[in-house]
């Protein structure tokens, strides 16, 4: 059993990874207007006044210390929202009690971790035929200081067992815990490549969008395609 404790520390080298977020989620502009948790504060406070929706946009904050929130950079909206707007379903080291920003070290391994998870969720809506979903691509920067390193741990280990999260629930718990600022591990949906799990937005230095991608859906994922590029995007993606 794979126990926290048992994996050795990452020393800090600054890296660029990739995510892939549904483009229906805009980001949230609050978190980009501010340079630090007080005029945070300040605006969440006035905002609060005249837009009722500003709760649902924002989502959980009490889920994350505002210290942990990198306000001032490229793209403090994509590093936080992870960690406020929560599935509840969960993910592979999270029971869906808190947040994790997951990252890859390639475009593709994103792009083939979201085509899984894609792929799942859609072929258990009934009478969907045909559909096009939009993606945003992202580019994050961000440090390893701290963090575990679990891709010494075998493919073969349960905590990457391909549906069954009960053992990485528990190693995601522990890091949570312990205040671990996050796990490398083995991708599971692009063997031989390394992901991220965060659990915290603290590391991040930046977060920016460099492409639009679309994947086709004709009773599975028929085709992932990239649409724009960060310099040549149509306005109808925006």
């Amino acid at each position: 059993m794979v126990e926290l404790a048992g994996l050795a520390v990452l020393s800090g080298e600054s890296l660029q990874a990739y995510r892939l977020v549904n483009s229906k989620f805009p980001p949230i502009a609050l978190f980009e207007d501010v340079a630090d948790a007080a005029d945070f504060e300040a605006l969440y406070q006035l905002q609060a006044l005249t837009n009722p929706r500003l709760q649902n946009e924002v989502g959980r904050l009490e889920l994350v210390p505002r210290d942990e929130i990198p306000f001032g950079i490229p793209g403090c909206s994509y590093a936080t929202a992870p960690f406020t707007h929560v599935n509840p379903a969960g993910s592979r080291f999270s029971d869906g009690s808190f947040g994790v920003l997951y990252l890859a070290d390639r475009l593709e391994t994103a792009i083939a971790e979201v085509r899984h998870h894609q792929e799942r969720y859609w072929s258990n809506v009934a009478g969907l035929n045909y559909e096009r979903f939009v993606f945003r691509g992202l580019a994050c920067s961000f440090s390893d200081l701290g963090m575990k390193d679990a891709t010494v741990v075998p493919l073969t280990d349960p905590i990457y067992a391909p549906d069954d999260y009960s053992h990485s629930h528990r190693l995601g718990k522990q890091a949570k815990r312990e205040a671990c600022p996050g796990l490398r591990y083995n991708s599971v949906r692009s063997p031989g490549a390394v992901c991220w799990a965060l659990m915290t937005p603290r590391p991040v230095a930046s977060i920016i969008q460099t492409s639009h991608f679309e994947m086709i859906w004709s009773g599975q994922i028929i085709s992932v395609n990239q649409i724009t590029t960060a310099e040549s995007r149509p306005s109808d993606l925006h």
